[in-house]
């Protein structure tokens, strides 16, 4: 699950002078991790030194090498100043990979909210035998109760099928009740065209829904291997399933099969609802593990919230402009999909570090919910393997990057705080490598533990 942290904290607090120098403190004591949640330390000082942009250079350029082909970009910058520290190449387009999910997770903050919640309701249909299950855009669904302490299966489906049966019971409806959906407000192909066929039968993603058991999954633990591809009629058939069980004791019957129709115009009378956990919520479990699925249904989300379709052009629109609003240079850059999925992507490590910034230390405060979902080097999620070497320990606890990998790309975008205490952002992003090369991920990491090991101030 996401990192579980209290509203506003985000790790050390970036934002806003300290009263005294923050000492060095252990990498467990840095992290609001599932054994310390509610860890919170002393604010980074700011007048902390500035690494010398020579000492930068000459360290990265010793271990940001490809293993074989290929090559590497990277930007570095001060997060409080913007100050570059390193840059090869910064403004070179590049495959992001799922660096991608960054610029989703920025424009669906800004664009739907972090508090907002999608809901999943039951509404009556055009007859009193016939009720609608409306999608609204929650793909974390669970097939039993809702469980609120969860991200995934917070609104759970039992529990929504039980309050709809209750309602139909008290209305005197014993069927037997046809289950139609209605989750129209996605539009155009549920499978974008920019993708691999050989990725979506791998189950690196599926047909994009509004309405999903499991992010699209068989089971909420289930990573890898195929994926329903109709997922919002798989989950609909699982709560005409649910309402059957919930209301056989009432005499409840419910048709078999579900059909695909538009909720009643007008005003809808709902006869349940069930919650997801928060956009920020979401968002954080979307890049601990590097969530295709969720990714584009967030980007078709921002779209649906910023006015525009509920669509692949939708989604890919609705974020550039979301960056362009926060003042990210978007003029260059072409988004094919909002997962990073798709080879047609082309973003710089500049705009990456430009993004990593704004959401530790710009302006717009609604960014600072992506802080908890970073994996940490080490300790959670997509890194959570990685960092325990000799070489690349010292990152460990330290780091906290986005990972990307594809065949021939690999990326790493995030922040970390120097020996010297200052929060430094980065992005690296190899292309053309050598498919498998092991040397390829150790240079990354190698790289983002010098960063954090740097004592560069030249002091």
């Amino acid at each position: 699950m996401g990192l579980g942290v209290a509203p506003g904290f985000f790790g050390p607090t970036f934002l806003g002078a300290a009263s005294t120098p923050t000492p060095k403190v252990p990498a467990w004591q840095q992290i609001p991790n599932e054994l310390s949640r509610a860890q919170v330390v002393t604010p980074l000082d700011p007048s902390a030194p500035v690494p010398l942009p020579a000492d930068v250079t000459r360290q990265l350029n010793a271990t940001l090498a490809p293993d074989g082909g290929g090559d590497f970009t990277g930007v570095v910058q001060d997060a409080l100043t913007g100050l570059p520290l390193y840059d090869r190449d910064g403004t070179k387009n590049r495959v992001p990979a799922s660096n991608m999910k960054l610029l989703t997770a920025v424009a669906a903050l800004r664009a739907i909210g972090p508090e907002t919640r999608f809901s999943t309701r039951v509404l009556a249909g055009p007859s009193a035998s016939t009720i609608v299950l409306s999608a609204g855009g929650d793909v974390l669904l669970g097939a039993g109760q809702s469980q609120p302490g969860k991200v995934m299966g917070h609104a759970g489906l039992e529990t929504l099928a039980a309050d709809a049966a209750k309602v139909l019971k008290d209305r005197g409806v014993t069927g037997p009740v046809t289950v139609q959906l209605d989750d129209t407000i996605f539009t155009g192909p549920a499978l974008n065209p920019a993708w691999s066929l050989d990725d979506v039968a791998a189950g690196e993603t599926a047909p994009v829904f509004p309405l999903a058991l499991n992010s699209a999954r068989n089971s909420p633990g289930a990573t890898t291997g195929p994926r329903p591809q109709d997922a919002a009629l798989t989950a609909a058939e699982a709560f005409a399933g649910k309402l059957q069980a919930a209301g056989a004791a009432a005499g409840l019957t419910v048709s078999p099969g579900v059909e695909r129709a538009k909720a009643p115009a007008g005003k809808q009378d709902v006869l349940a609802s069930a919650e997801s956990a928060t956009a920020r919520e979401q968002i954080d479990l979307m890049l601990e593990t590097s969530d295709n699925y969720l990714a584009e249904t967030f980007g078709r989300m921002a779209a649906l919230s910023a006015g525009k379709p509920g669509s692949n052009d939708g989604a890919t629109a609705a974020v550039s402009a979301q960056l362009a609003e926060l003042g990210i240079a978007t003029d260059s850059m072409h988004l094919a999909d909002v997962s990073g999925l798709a080879l047609g992507n082309q973003v710089s490590a500049r705009q990456f570090a430009d993004v990593v910034r704004a959401i530790t230390s710009g302006p717009d405060t609604r960014l600072r919910a992506a802080l908890a979902g970073f994996p940490v080097a080490g300790l959670t999620g997509t890194l959570g393997d990685r960092y325990g070497d000799a070489i690349t320990s010292q990152g460990a606890g330290l780091v906290r990057a986005k990972t990307g990998t594809l065949n021939s790309v690999i990326a790493l975008s995030g922040y970390v705080v120097d020996a010297d205490g200052r929060l430094l952002v980065f992005s690296f992003i190899g292309n053309g490598l050598t498919p498998g090369a092991a040397g390829n991920k150790v240079a990354l990491d190698r790289s983002a533990t010098a960063l954090a090991a740097c004592g560069c101030s030249g002091g």
